[in-house]
Parts: structure tokens; C-alpha cells; sequence
């Protein structure tokens, strides 16, 4: 491991994780400290397709895909980490602890995803992630995922 810092754009995301629209919940990946820790980041848009019914006319960004959006980043950062050919290796998200929905997350936000390894034995990781607009907390998390060969076609 090295402390490297790095940025990874949406194709570079791609490449890492299987995740496709409507479930790629993360628009890039910056401040990458291999094995320590990575900011995603993840432009909230009107025309999300949750925005439809959660609430209607009152558009809030549900706190589970907040929480799937910090797992995509951890499983960025442990895929990168990992030095891993593109495709090998798959992330499965295994638990969610302390989930705290501090302030709503609505269109035109720009929420960052600041994702921290907390600890790893074998395959299963640890982290700690925090979500925020303009520099607010607006949720936080304790979850970890298991890093397994990705199952072939």
C-alpha cells in the first residue's frame, strides 16, 4: 500500500464495480488513499429516478441509497486498494450498524462520501462512512463487505 492519492471518474468506476444505472449511486471517486480511506461523490439531479416517488413534491434522496452510495465507495476504494485486474473481484455489502439520517438530501446537492477502512481480516472489511452536503453531516454509518471472486457469465 502505498500513499498514493488518486481520482477516478465514472468510467474509471465502471471498470471496479458491476454497478449500472439506476443503482451506480456515485459520480466519481477522489482523495483515494489506498487501504485508508476515499471521498465519493455523487451529484444529486431532479431526475433521479427515486425523486418520482419519494416524495412527490417534495423530493428527498431515501437514506438507504445514501448508505449504498458510501458501500460503492468503500467498494471502490477496496477494489483499488486490492490492485486487482478490472472485473476479478466483486464487493458484497454485509452490514449496516449506527445508521443515523441526520438532514434531507434533495436535488442540486452535491453529497460527498467520506469512507474510512476500519479494519480488515481476510476478505471481510470494516468501515466508517460520513455523508456530506456543503459540509454538513447529513448521515453517517458503520458497515462492512466481503471482497469475493466475481462469479463468472
Amino acid at each position: 500500500m502505498s500513499d498514493k492519492k488518486a481520482v477516478l471518474e465514472i468510467e474509471d468506476i465502471k471498470k471496479l464495480i458491476p454497478h449500472r444505472y439506476p443503482m451506480l449511486l456515485i459520480d466519481r471517486v477522489e482523495d483515494i488513499i489506498e487501504g485508508q480511506s476515499a471521498t465519493g461523490i455523487k451529484n444529486v439531479t431532479a431526475n433521479e429516478h427515486f425523486f418520482e416517488g419519494h416524495f412527490p413534491g417534495h423530493p428527498v434522496m431515501p437514506g438507504v441509497l445514501i448508505v449504498e452510495a458510501m458501500a460503492q465507495t468503500a467498494g471502490v476504494l477496496a477494489l483499488y486498494s486490492a490492485g486487482q485486474p478490472a472485473g476479478e473481484k466483486i464487493v458484497y455489502f454485509m452490514t449496516i450498524k449506527d445508521a443515523k439520517f441526520r438532514k434531507p438530501v434533495t436535488p442540486g446537492d452535491v453529497l460527498q462520501l467520506k469512507v474510512r477502512l476500519e479494519q480488515t481480516r481476510g476478505p471481510v472489511s470494516k468501515f466508517s462512512g460520513v455523508a456530506e452536503v456543503g459540509g454538513q453531516v447529513v448521515s453517517e454509518a458503520k458497515f462492512s463487505a466481503m471482497m469475493a471472486d466475481k462469479p463468472r457469465d
